[in-house]
């Protein structure tokens, strides 16, 4: 799914993430956090307006 993926910055790669939940930032806006599919590092990834 394009909507679960993220840039994870282990693998140096776009991976997909897995246990993904939609958070509010401070200022506001929407962000998906999660865990990269392979190695499980945390992944966040802001989304748009």
């Amino acid at each position: 799914m394009a909507d679960n993926m993220g840039y994870c910055v282990k693998c140096k790669e776009k991976r997909e993430m897995k246990d993904v939940q939609q958070v509010t930032m401070k200022n506001g806006r929407k962000a998906a956090k999660g865990k990269c599919s392979k190695c499980g590092t945390g992944i966040y990834k802001i989304l748009p307006k």
